[in-house]
C-alpha cells in the first residue's frame, strides 16, 4: 500500500476501547515527512493496527446511530454517536461545495471544541490539511464534530491590566499563582470540580470519558472554567499573527521540557502544530480567533491536570534557550537529525514520531536550539486506569 492508500484506509474505527484514539494516521504523516520508506511506514501502520502500545488492537468501524444532515450536525456535536455519519455528511459536503467552502462554513465553529478527545481531533484535521489528503480532512473534521468538547471562548475577555507584551510573561504569570499563595484556593477550586456531583455539570459531559481520569478531568474544566483561564492578555490582540504562532511554538515546547516527556503536554505540542496548519485554511480574521481558542484551551488543559512548573524551572529554561540558536554546518545538522529520527523510528510509542516531525519543522523554520532539545525527550505510554477493564460505554 502507497502513504495515500494507508490515509485512505477505512479498515477501522477512529477510536478503541471506548475513547483510545486511533493515531496510526498521524504516525503515517509524520514518518513519511521525515523520509521514512513506504514499506517501513506500512510495517508500522499494519503492526500498530494489530497491536497498539497500549496492548489491543484497533477495532472494526462502529455503526453510526445517526444520518447527519445540515439541519441537525450540531444537534450531536460531542454526543459520540456518529463518527461515520459525520464522514458522510462531511463528504458529501465537499463534493458538493468544495474544499475552501466546508471549512470556512464549518471549522469555525468545530474549533470552538478543539481540545476534545485529548485534542486529536484537531490534530486529525490540521495534519491532513498539512499534506492536503482529501479523506484524511472529512475524517478530522468528523472527529471533532464527534469528540466535541467545547472550551467557551465566548467567555473571554481581554484584561487591560495584563499588559503582558509577550507569551512566556503570561505563562510564569500562571506557573506563579499556581506555585504561591494562591495554590490553596486553585487546587481546593479543582477539587471540588473534579468530586463535584452536580448533575448540571455530570450531565453535559459525556459518560465514556468518566472512564478515563484525564478527559474527564479536563471535560469539566473545559466546561465549567474558571475566571483566570478567560482574561486575555495584551499580546494577543497587539501581535501580529505569525509573532503570536512563534511565541506558541516557543512556548509549548518550553513547557514540555518543563517536564520532558510528558504524555499530556506532547499533545500541546502537536496540537498547536494542528491549529497553526488550519487557519491557513481559513479567512484572515479567523487566524487570532484561532490563536485566541489555543490559549484557553491550553490553560484548560493545564488548570486539570495542574502541570505548571515551578516559575524558577520555567525562568531558568527560558533564559538557557530564549537566545540560543543552531549554527551547524549543513553536513552537522543533518546527521544530528538523522539520528533522533531513527530513534523516534525505532519508538513503538507513535506520538515520538510525531514529537520528532513537529519539532523538526519547527526547528528548520527558527533554527531554535530549544527544538533540537526537545525532540530527544520521548514519551511513554501511559498505563490505563482500571477503569479500561470495565465495557465501553456508548449510550448517553
Amino acid at each position: 500500500m502507497s502513504i495515500n492508500e494507508l490515509l485512505d484506509d477505512q479498515t477501522y474505527d477512529i477510536e478503541f476501547n471506548g475513547h483510545l484514539t486511533n493515531h496510526i494516521k498521524h504516525a503515517v504523516i509524520a514518518l513519511n515527512g521525515l523520509g521514512i520508506h513506504a514499506e517501513r511506514i506500512k510495517a508500522y501502520y499494519e503492526n500498530y493496527a494489530e497491536l497498539t502500545p497500549y496492548g489491543m488492537g484497533l477495532e472494526a468501524p462502529r455503526k453510526s446511530k445517526y444520518q447527519i444532515d445540515e439541519q441537525n450536525w450540531k444537534d450531536f456535536l460531542g454526543k459520540r454517536t456518529s463518527f461515520w455519519g459525520y464522514c458522510d455528511f462531511f463528504d458529501k459536503e465537499i463534493s458538493q461545495k468544495g474544499m475552501a467552502a466546508v471549512l470556512q462554513q464549518y471549522v469555525p465553529t468545530l474549533l470552538q471544541g478543539w481540545a476534545g478527545a485529548l485534542t486529536h481531533g484537531t490534530i486529525h484535521l490540521g495534519w491532513a490539511l498539512d499534506i492536503q489528503h482529501r479523506w484524511m480532512i472529512v475524517e478530522g473534521l468528523a472527529y471533532m464534530a464527534f469528540s466535541y468538547v467545547p472550551c467557551h471562548p465566548e467567555r473571554a475577555v481581554f484584561d487591560s491590566q495584563l499588559d503582558e507584551e509577550n507569551a512566556v510573561a503570561s505563562l510564569m504569570r500562571l506557573s506563579h499563582q499556581w506555585h504561591s499563595e494562591r495554590r490553596e484556593s486553585l487546587t481546593h477550586w479543582l477539587d471540588t470540580l473534579l468530586n463535584s456531583e452536580d448533575p448540571a455539570l455530570l450531565d453535559r459531559i459525556h459518560p465514556e470519558l468518566l472512564r478515563s481520569g484525564l478527559q474527564s478531568r479536563i471535560a469539566k474544566v473545559l466546561i465549567q472554567g474558571h475566571p483566570e483561564i478567560y482574561r486575555l492578555p495584551k499580546w494577543l490582540n497587539t501581535l501580529e499573527s505569525k509573532e503570536c504562532w512563534e511565541q506558541l511554538f516557543y512556548l509549548v515546547t518550553l513547557i514540555y521540557l518543563s517536564r520532558p516527556g510528558d504524555f499530556l503536554l506532547l499533545h500541546l505540542v502537536t496540537s498547536l502544530y494542528a491549529m497553526e496548519k488550519i487557519a491557513l485554511h481559513l479567512p484572515e480574521h479567523e487566524t487570532k480567533n484561532i490563536i485566541g481558542h489555543y490559549w484557553i484551551g491550553l490553560q484548560c488543559i493545564l488548570f486539570a491536570t495542574d502541570k505548571f512548573a515551578k516559575p524558577e524551572k520555567l525562568l531558568s529554561l527560558h533564559q538557557t534557550y530564549s537566545d540560543r540558536f543552531d549554527h551547524f554546518s549543513e553536513r552537522i545538522a543533518n546527521s544530528e537529525w538523522e539520528h533522533i529520527v531513527l530513534r523516534g523510528l525505532e519508538e513503538e510509542e507513535e506520538h515520538n514520531p510525531k514529537l520528532v516531525y513537529v519539532m523538526k519543522k519547527w526547528w528548520e523554520k527558527q533554527n531554535g536550539t530549544i527544538f533540537r532539545a526537545a525532540a530527544y525527550q520521548f514519551t511513554a505510554t501511559p498505563e490505563l486506569p482500571p477503569s479500561f477493564e470495565e465495557e465501553p460505554i456508548e449510550e448517553w
